[in-house]
């Protein structure tokens, strides 16, 4: 709230009816009319099927839940092997562990933690800029090798869907 100045009173008044209400849920297994209310609000202005809503309080952890639910999914249909990841380089994913072993291993920012993170599966980033029109389908073309080559151990494929720069791109 500080974006918005300090002791605004609309903002101050706000966070005290809140805690009147509610105080801090981490949704460990409870939650609040909030929380239902704009979950209920997703659902309804999402397309058909995607009627599930996860909470969480970063990237990092948004991050995180999707690699163990994807592990989560391969194991429960008896496809333990299926348990690495095949992301771009040059991606940035966030700070924990998870996220960053999908992040760049060479140019990312977490190469002093190499030797602690998972091994995970790269391929590049698409560099569509190559005036031989070769970039785009060099590209797709390691992409798709190291699905074809590698599925039997990949559980997902992580991308940014929009660029931050973080990652370097």
């Amino acid at each position: 709230a500080a974006v918005h100045g300090y002791c605004h009173p609309v903002l101050d008044d706000a966070l005290k009816c809140q805690i009147d209400k509610m105080s801090h849920v981490m949704f460990g297994g409870l939650s609040h009319r909030p929380a239902i209310d704009l979950c209920k609000l997703l659902v309804d202005i999402t397309p058909n099927g995607l009627e599930k809503v996860f909470l969480c309080d970063s990237g990092s952890v948004s991050i995180e839940v999707a690699m163990k639910m994807a592990v989560q999914y391969w194991y429960t249909i008896g496809k333990d092997s299926k348990s690495r990841f095949l992301t771009l380089r040059n991606g940035y994913h966030g700070d924990t562990f998870g996220a960053m072993s999908v992040c760049d291993p060479v140019n990312g920012m977490h190469g002093m933690f190499a030797k602690n993170l998972a091994k995970q599966l790269f391929v590049d980033s698409p560099s569509c800029s190559d005036s031989s029109d070769n970039g785009e389908e060099a590209s797709i073309q390691q992409m798709s090798e190291s699905l074809k080559n590698q599925h039997q151990t990949i559980a997902a494929v992580i991308l940014e869907p929009i660029v931050q720069g973080a990652g370097g791109m």
